[in-house]
């Protein structure tokens, strides 16, 4: 039961969450989202399991260029670009058992400790 990581490794968010996760002993395997982009039905089911808000990475030029029409796009429309674009995903996104389980690095302690340590 390995812990996935999907991220850039140049991104401040997943360098800290890599050190967080060697702190507390947690094994992972890291997955370069500019290298190897997550196939559109494995992020589908992401969505599934966080939501398509909470993915976005809208911080970042790739969701900035995208215009106001981003604004009405339904969910698969937002899998498509996630797919088209892995730089919209908001990073790191951590995957167990083949469930997408948090994405980003701001959950309280206790969260990242239940979430990411069992």
């Amino acid at each position: 039961m390995t812990l996935i990581v999907y991220g850039i490794p140049n991104c401040g968010t997943c360098k800290k969450a890599l050190k967080w996760l060697e702190e507390n002993h947690v094994n992972y395997e890291f997955i370069n989202t500019k290298e190897n982009p997550p196939e559109k039905e494995k992020i589908a089911n992401w969505v599934k399991d966080l939501g398509v808000k909470s993915m976005r990475n809208t911080s970042g030029l790739s969701y900035r260029a995208l215009g106001e029409e981003k604004n009405s796009w339904n969910d698969d429309q937002w899998i498509l670009a996630f797919a088209q674009d892995a730089m919209l995903l908001k990073r790191p996104l951590f995957v167990k058992n083949n469930q997408a389980i948090l994405v980003g690095f701001r959950a309280n302690e206790s969260v990242k400790k239940e979430k990411l340590c069992n």
